[in-house]
């Protein structure tokens, strides 16, 4: 039986009818949970499978083949799945989405956007509705194709969707829901508002109620 600690060694007690059945180990079970626990761990880490098989052999003395490593990991991306197609909440009256750049392993390690949703619900809770890789930068495209599917999944209605300035976003949120009010989140408004905060309007023009020699910024007229 291999376990979180190694490989144990159990002796199955045998009975004349075949009644008896164990409760901590299976019939036939070859592997207690702790073990699967620690192969999605490794493998959250970024450890290949090959990595993964490495690692439970020097530290812990364990055989365990790549195939079986696979049907462990395989068992998150099921549930994964299953999380990402719930059904949700009819309403939301607010939305937060946004796209984090993280290194993901695909044949190689690359920069991937990930899109995240996530929702305030009408008792206050805060609710991820979704994670999605995406290729390339951020787009408002794919955003559309999201917010769609969010719409799929039995959402009628946003009171108030929060993001960033994204070209083509506020078009995609009232292309889905055309009474959503989209608001700039308080981070990348203030980061636009202070890219003007030295501009200069036109050469020799005032601001900050002084004169410039060398303007600060790109005349906006």
């Amino acid at each position: 039986m291999l376990t979180d600690v190694g490989p144990v060694e159990i002796t199955v007690p045998r009975d004349r009818d075949g009644s008896f059945e164990p409760k901590i180990v299976k019939k036939r079970q070859k592997r207690l949970t702790g073990v699967d626990e620690m192969v999605i761990s490794l493998a959250a880490k970024g450890l290949t499978t090959g990595e993964v098989q490495a690692h439970l052999a020097e530290v812990y003395g364990a055989e365990v083949s790549r195939q079986t490593i696979s049907t462990i990991t395989d068992k998150v991306l099921e549930g994964m799945a299953e999380w990402q197609s719930r059904p949700l909440d009819t309403v939301y009256p607010v939305v937060f989405i946004d796209a984090i750049h993280v290194k993901i392993r695909d044949g190689a390690v690359a920069n991937r956007p990930i899109y995240v949703a996530l929702a305030v619900t009408t008792e206050g809770r805060r609710e991820i509705l979704g994670l999605w890789a995406g290729d390339g930068g951020e787009g408002a495209k794919h955003w559309l194709h999201i917010l769609t599917e969010i719409k799929n999944r039995g959402v009628s209605d946003v009171l108030m969707l929060v993001c960033d300035g994204l070209k083509g976003l506020p078009d995609a949120v009232e292309t889905v829901w055309p009474r959503t009010i989209v608001q700039t989140c308080v981070v990348h408004r203030s980061r636009k508002d202070s890219t003007w905060c030295f501009a200069v309007f036109c050469d020799g023009c005032e601001y900050l109620g002084g004169r410039s020699e060398a303007p600060f910024g790109k005349c906006r007229n």
